[in-house]
């Protein structure tokens, strides 16, 4: 049998970034966002052993490498299932665009093989196979707006968030999410900034570098629960559209930031040319996405959205306009 699936993208709507753990990863926070950018995987179970990738698309690895094969390998053995896993994989989202894309891939691959199989693991096992494959494949078994911590792989649905119109520009450069954490420990170790404990406990407890994130930890928090209770800071305007521009008005005034674009911009000054470039098109609110090379611009409605960017596009930059997903939507379009 073979399962069509689509692999959503997400956005990340502030990140903090924390001390490096015991175990050599950063503590984080972060709200996680589905938009309905989409890779297409179509994956079969037939006879036979083994896993086998194809993609016309040169940049995806074929062999273990790859998120897709690493996750069907750990999914066949816990559905004790047998057979050939053949994965086809389309690309449109961007590789290591900091738009989570071979996060996705992967999740899509378990739930195909789940469809194709007939069968369903249990929730806690598919959060922890995810886990096991990468620190972002959680938040894809859940959707909509979620809370990520420790190192993004703890999870935690929120309200959704009411729909937004965003434009999505991938320019051509790759960043290595390991040199980019790695740059922020240079960073703070010459600043000689003192550790500071961020809340929650378990796994997800860590440590804040800096006041300024402590400072900003605070104003996001404040914003998110102003979202989760539907009054936010921002004075809304008449319409069906009054919660989406005061929810805006709160990302700018709470100041929730990306920390990764304090190492990464200097490094990538084309990114920041590309974040002032949304702003000035009309973004109410733009951020560079995960690590990066993707910054996003959230706008008001989707007349303005598309205008921005194909105003980007005509000067060279490529971008597309699309929306937010929440839960709902996101696991009523992901099968074909």
């Amino acid at each position: 049998m073979t399962v069509g699936v689509r692999s959503f993208a997400k956005i990340n709507l502030g990140l903090e970034i924390g001390a490096r753990r015991a175990d050599g990863f950063h503590a984080l926070r972060t709200v996680y966002q589905t938009i309905a950018l989409h890779d297409r995987l179509r994956v079969e179970v037939a006879r036979g052993v083994g896993i086998e990738i194809r993609s016309p698309d040169r940049r995806v690895p074929c062999d273990e490498s790859n998120t897709c094969w690493r996750m069907a390998a750990r999914a066949m053995k816990a559905l004790r299932a047998r057979g050939r896993v053949v994965i086809q994989v389309e690309k449109a989202l961007p590789v290591q665009g900091g738009l989570g894309g071979a996060s996705s891939n992967a999740v899509a691959t378990l739930l195909a093989i789940e469809r194709a199989l007939g069968k369903q693991l249990p929730s806690e096992d598919r959060l922890r196979l995810a886990a096991e494959v990468g620190s972002d494949l959680p938040l894809f078994l859940v959707g909509g707006t979620v809370l990520g911590l420790g190192r993004g792989e703890e999870v935690y649905p929120l309200e959704d968030l009411p729909a937004l119109d965003c434009v999505i520009v991938t320019p051509g450069v790759g960043v290595s999410t390991p040199q980019a954490f790695a740059d922020w420990d240079a960073k703070n170790q010459r600043a000689g900034r003192k550790e500071k404990q961020v809340g929650g406990g378990g796994q997800g407890a860590g440590k804040l570098t800096g006041t300024r994130g402590s400072v900003t930890l605070k104003g996001f928090s404040r914003a998110v629960s102003a979202w989760l209770s539907g009054s936010s800071t921002g004075v809304p305007a008449k319409g069906s559209g009054d919660r989406a521009e005061a929810l805006l008005l709160d990302l700018v005034h709470a100041g929730i930031e990306n920390d990764f674009e304090s190492v990464v911009f200097p490094q990538h000054p084309e990114l920041r040319a590309v974040k002032r470039a949304l702003e000035c098109a009309g973004a109410a609110y733009a951020s560079l996405s995960g690590s990066g090379s993707t910054v996003y611009g959230l706008f008001k409605s989707r007349a303005s959205a598309q205008k921005a960017a194909a105003r980007l596009s005509a000067e060279g930059i490529p971008a597309v306009a699309t929306k937010t997903l929440t839960r709902r939507e996101y696991w009523k379009r992901i099968f074909e």
